[in-house]
């Protein structure tokens, strides 16, 4: 199966640099790192999060886990800047919604914002990158593009919400 048609229109019309990498099957960021021998800091691990009834993307370095009480605080900060009522909860959105609702297999989300319609919020460690490793909605294909044109045309929130595996 190759990449849909709707995500390469995509990359196409917003004039990104990007490369497709064909690898095999992976159904985790961390994984693609390891068959691609590459640094899993430049892989992304897209997490669909539910904050009370709304979705968000979070974007993290394959070789971290999420602080969810840090994303929140990262959304609540920019939601009250834009003087918009600020979330109670978070978590991991269910695989049922992501199925319905999002492109793509359930662990290989393309992080665009406009295919998506749902905002991205950035770890800050992945913007220090030259290069990003995106998921492309497929277990055996990544996209890689510039983390200085992917930050360009996603605009996606900074803030700082991976912490160590444990």
């Amino acid at each position: 199966m190759a990449i849909s048609k709707k995500i390469i229109k995509y990359l196409e019309d917003n004039k990104y640099k990007y490369e497709i990498i064909e690898h095999k099957t992976t159904f985790t960021a961390w994984d693609t790192a390891q068959t691609e021998k590459i640094k899993p800091q430049e892989v992304i691990k897209a997490l669909v999060m539910k904050a009370d009834n709304d979705y968000v993307l979070a974007l993290i370095p394959a070789n971290r886990n999420l602080d969810k009480q840090k994303l929140l605080k990262t959304i609540n900060a920019s939601r009250k800047k834009e003087k918009l009522k600020t979330y109670k909860k978070i978590d991991f959105a269910k695989e049922v919604w992501m199925k319905k609702n999002l492109p793509g297999k359930v662990g290989a989300v393309p992080p665009f914002s406009k295919i998506l319609k749902i905002e991205i919020f950035i770890d800050s460690l992945l913007v220090k990158n030259k290069k990003i490793y995106l998921g492309s909605g497929e277990y055996v294909f990544s996209i890689r593009v510039n983390a200085s044109q992917y930050l360009k045309i996603e605009q996606p929130m900074k803030g700082s919400f991976s912490k160590k595996k444990s």
